[in-house]
């Protein structure tokens, strides 16, 4: 750097960082300059999100030193990062869910614009700057993820950052919305803040970042700019592989029916709307008209709006069912119907050619039924308890985990130990807490607990999320050999290239409702992220439009 160049906003020098029987950072050097976007890749447990929480003050370096704007700095908390312009949004969001999303913006932030109109006309005035569509009075109990995230740069920008920490900021959105993200990113780069980028998603980061620096192992490796490299030499210098595919080219789907949801409707906050199908005989039409109202056999009054509305598709063994849909627009509502988290106004959902709506979840799971969850840390692990009783989890009077009407604390120890070796688990122990995981590594135990009890269904919402490109080819490869062992398998992930890649059958999903169809081996994914907006419904293949319409007939 010469003497005329304006010194980094922020630049990180020798930094060291250990926990107990780990070094997570080790001598780490990254400089970034002002006004750009810096992306930071690396593989799960690489040491990007330890290295991005200690520039936040969440803890101290061991070594090593950091400054901001050409100042040393030394942060004993994130207030302290705060107050010289650096804010963070986390993978997995801060938020209290008890409260709206105008309390959660204020909170600790009081003495900025209050808690009352001036907090609440600020919030609109950030959300419509940068088009982030956040309602100041909405719970976020009631959001979805990709909601939730909008109202974490919210409060990072309502709190004046000038320097933006984005910890997979893409995970959870359709391609058009990757692109409104990276036009906001490119608009707070033009009023010349900072973004500090951490993703897995390889061509994002060539697409957005004007400099890269890569981590491999705790230490930066490599420091590049996207003309100087292509995905597969970033690949390379990330995990020493290429780039996997999901791809799956050789058909198991069988004729038997493992999962059948017929005519599944949810109401938000009361009964469901008049039905004139109730079940049995052929499903309707996805896209067909509504059933007029007081038609014969109804079964309900409507109250509310419809979550889920007159849902029916099958799954067969050895089938991937992929449902594509905007975040909020009924697939959580439907995994939770599935599972038994939530009982439907009406409809039917059978396993196995049993039916299951009335069953709860330890029944259901008990019967076959595994669960990936789209919030690892909402529903998949406890973070303060150690990775041995996290196998334990949601299989607890499953084998090996009890014998009779007991825990069998060794065999599941055993298990666990199994489950790390097998899924590349990065971790000192079974003894650590969960919380002491990457983001990535956690997901990989939750896999492996998961296809442990080689269950007959698995539900897998966003199975990759958050996990590097090595990770992803152990999981995709996973759910395929799965399937070729008959497993079925609904999948729903916001990475369109996965869903394309590993269906057998894709459906969308639109207000609650199934809009569209389509074949995998013909669709694009702006094709599917058309039809997720509403764009489009029906068949989405229009070069084969009668074959598939006989195809949808059969389901």
């Amino acid at each position: 750097m010469n003497a005329s160049s304006p010194p980094p906003a922020v630049e990180l020098t020798g930094i060291t960082k250990r926990f107990p029987g780990v070094v997570a950072n080790h001598d780490i050097h990254i400089a970034v300059r002002k006004g750009t976007v810096h992306a930071i890749v690396g593989e799960n447990g690489a040491g990007k999100s330890t290295l991005m929480k200690t520039l936040y003050g969440m803890h101290k370096p061991d070594e090593g030193t950091i400054a901001v704007d050409g100042e040393t700095v030394v942060f004993s908390g994130p207030s302290d990062a705060i107050a010289r312009g650096i804010g963070m949004v986390h993978q997995h969001f801060m938020l209290a869910d008890n409260l709206t999303v105008l309390e959660n913006v204020t909170l600790g932030a009081e003495k900025l614009h209050g808690i009352g109109g001036a907090a609440r006309a600020k919030i609109k005035e950030i959300s419509d700057a940068y088009g982030l569509g956040v309602r100041p009075d909405a719970m976020v109990e009631d959001l979805g993820v990709a909601d939730r995230q909008r109202v974490e740069i919210l409060k990072v920008l309502y709190r004046g950052a000038r320097t933006l920490i984005l910890d997979e900021p893409t995970a959870v959105l359709v391609p058009q919305e990757v692109d409104a993200l990276f036009d906001n990113l490119r608009g707070l780069k033009a009023e010349g803040l900072t973004v500090i980028f951490i993703s897995h998603k390889l061509g994002e980061v060539l697409s957005v970042a004007d400099e890269i620096t890569v981590i491999r192992r705790g230490t930066t490796v490599a420091s590049v700019t996207p003309d100087q490299v292509t995905r597969k030499q970033l690949a390379e210098l990330m995990v020493g592989s290429e780039l996997p595919t999901p791809e799956t080219r050789e058909s198991t789907v069988t004729a038997v029916p493992m999962l059948e949801v017929r005519n599944l409707t949810l109401v938000e906050g009361g009964e469901a709307a008049p039905m004139a199908h109730t079940g049995g005989g052929a499903a309707p039409s996805a896209v067909g008209p509504a059933p007029a109202v007081g038609s014969a056999g109804d079964e309900h009054v409507a109250t509310g709006r419809r979550l889920l509305d007159d849902v029916t598709f099958t799954i067969h063994k050895g089938e991937v069912l992929g449902i594509a849909g905007v975040e909020g627009n009924g697939q959580t509502e439907l995994i939770d119907a599935v599972i038994g988290m939530r009982k439907p106004d009406s409809g039917v959902v059978l396993l196995d050619g049993t039916d299951v709506s009335s069953w709860p979840v330890r029944k259901r799971r008990e019967s076959g039924l595994g669960y990936i969850p789209e919030d690892r840390h909402r529903h998949g692990i406890l973070l303060e308890s150690p990775l041995w009783e996290n196998r334990i989890l949601g299989h607890v009077t499953e084998r090996p985990n009890s014998k009779g009407f007991r825990l069998d604390i060794k065999a599941a120890r055993a298990d666990t130990e199994r489950i790390v070796e097998e899924y590349d688990v990065r971790t000192p122990g079974i003894d650590v807490t969960a919380a002491s995981l990457s983001g990535g590594n956690q997901q990989k135990l939750i896999v492996g607990r998961e296809m442990s009890h080689h269950p007959k269904l698995l539900i897998a919402a966003h199975p990759t999320r958050g996990v590097d490109v090595g990770a992803q080819a152990q999981i995709w490869d996973q759910i395929r050999e799965a399937r070729r062992e008959g497993m079925a398998v609904l999948l729903i992930s916001a990475d369109l290239d996965e869903l394309i890649g590993l269906s057998d059958t894709l459906r969308v999903i639109f207000s609650g409702k199934l809009v569209a169809y389509a074949d995998p081996a013909t669709i694009t994914p702006e094709e599917l992220g058309s039809a997720m907006t509403g764009a489009a419904s029906g068949d989405l293949d229009a070069s084969d439009s009668d074959s598939a319409a006989g195809e949808e007939d059969g389901r």
